[in-house]
């Protein structure tokens, strides 16, 4: 048995969009969202990403985690949050949460909303988010949209 990695030795960055770290947030992307879920291309990827700031986790040279956020004029919305399966219930995927609510808070975002999958909700409510709203079919997974305002 391998002894865990602690959290310093993960790197939480802002990555440009067309950058060699951003390509390996969107193949992580593929690996969690269309081979694990089934999720089509056409779902996982639209035009936005090029307007989103992205976020990884780097942990010995590889980028574990990702997610992204979308500067909207209403709220910051997160979205395309995943992390590596073997690393799931670690707590990686909490950090780079926080880590994304701080950033968000530095750059004046008071209020922050995000779609989440119905088996993921208690995740965010740990952080102050409430679902509100219908359940949903996205990419054929069960949703509600989630705020923390």
């Amino acid at each position: 048995m391998t002894n865990p990695v602690p959290p310093s030795a993960e790197t939480i960055l802002v990555v440009p969009v067309y950058s060699q770290l951003a390509n390996l947030a969107f193949a992580l992307r593929r690996e969690v969202f269309m081979r694990e879920q089934g999720v089509s291309h056409a779902d996982e990827y639209d035009d936005k990403d090029k307007d989103c700031t992205h976020l990884v986790t780097v942990r010995e040279g590889e980028v574990v985690a990702t997610l992204r956020i979308l500067w909207l004029p209403e709220h910051a919305k997160i979205g395309r949050f995943a992390v590596r399966q073997s690393l799931r219930n670690q707590r990686v995927g909490s950090r780079l949460f926080a880590a994304t609510l701080e950033l968000i808070r530095q750059n004046g975002g008071e209020h922050i909303g995000l779609e989440a999958q119905v088996d993921r909700i208690a995740f965010y409510e740990r952080f102050g988010f409430h679902a509100y709203g219908e359940e949903y079919l996205d990419a054929g997974i069960l949703h509600r949209r989630m705020k923390n305002y």
